[in-house]
């Protein structure tokens, strides 16, 4: 989930989803396509979490790595629709004041993820962060969607999951916890503002100004916090630089085009795999070890997560 982590498909699938074709009537040449490059979107969104916490341990602080992740997308961003889709650029006041507000909003939970990664192991805390569409289904139940008594049984799952990985897993954090729950609200705000009030502007115009949002909320905190610079040689930077353009903007782009050729409502059901990737890097590469009872709440996150975004990606 790269937070990309941070938020990012949840807000986008429908509108794709209502501007595209259903899968069954496009060639097969376009559908692999499609899944080739949503597969490579999950793939790079997967390595945000274990790139942030490897920059945090450079010593490089949360919020650093956050101004220039975004800073680097929304730049190349820009640039792009500035040369392929100008009129894109553009949103009138109601557009500006909704999808940038949603944006700055989920700010704060990008930053209490990414936080929270000084708290707890990627691992751990990438599995908490993939419940997050059983509470964008709660938070839409507010404007009206229905939801039925599976949604208790997904909730349970995943709840007996966390239990498991939290509580005879091991010694948690539980303010890196906390952390990880503000960090879901803040992206299921984000979505549920997105989907009640902005379903007239295109996909890429929500994407600019909800990632220059969030931008806008990091880079007041990292003003607030004396604008740290990092100086920690060319390894740091050569994984901020990842960040922004692999993880951040690639990403983004490749998820744009996979959801052109198979609909928003394929792409979202990858979210649990992007999880259990994030996971293997995280242990391969991290040295995170996880107990078995630890992985056995893993396996019942990943369920809920996955049920979760099964009836997600049918909300209309």
């Amino acid at each position: 989930m790269s937070l990309c982590l941070c938020g990012k498909k949840w807000m986008i699938s429908f509108t794709w989803l209502r501007q595209f074709k259903s899968l069954s009537v496009l060639h097969l040449p376009e559908s692999w396509l499609g899944w080739t490059l949503a597969l490579t979107s999950t793939l790079a969104f997967s390595l945000a979490t274990p790139l942030g916490k490897t920059a945090i341990g450079l010593g490089i602080t949360p919020t650093t790595i956050l101004v220039l992740r975004f800073g680097i997308s929304v730049m190349l961003l820009v640039i792009t629709l500035g040369l392929t889709a100008p009129d894109k650029l553009r949103v009138d006041r109601k557009g500006l004041l909704v999808i940038g507000g949603a944006g700055f909003i989920n700010g704060f939970g990008v930053l209490s993820f990414f936080w929270s990664l000084t708290r707890l192991d990627a691992s751990v805390a990438t599995m908490i962060f993939s419940l997050t569409p059983l509470v964008v289904l709660a938070v839409l139940a507010l404007g009206g969607e229905k939801l039925s008594y599976r949604h208790l049984v997904r909730l349970a799952i995943g709840l007996i999951g966390v239990y498991l990985l939290i509580g005879p897993g091991g010694k948690i954090d539980w303010r890196g916890v906390l952390l990880i729950c503000g960090s879901m609200v803040g992206i299921s705000i984000e979505f549920a503002l997105i989907q009640w009030f902005a379903r007239a502007y295109g996909t890429r115009t929500i994407t600019l100004y909800v990632m220059t949002g969030m931008l806008t909320t990091i880079g007041i905190f990292w003003a607030i916090q004396g604008a740290p610079w990092p100086d920690t040689g060319w390894q740091g930077w050569l994984i901020v630089g990842v960040m922004g353009l692999v993880t951040g903007y690639f990403a983004w782009w490749a998820m744009f085009t996979a959801m052109r050729y198979i609909g928003g409502s394929q792409v979202i059901l990858l979210t649990p795999l992007e999880t259990l990737l994030s996971v293997i890097w995280s242990v391969l590469f991290l040295q995170e070890r996880l107990s078995v009872w630890q992985w056995l709440g893993g396996i019942f996150i990943l369920t809920s997560a996955m049920l979760a975004a099964k009836r997600l990606s049918r909300v209309k």
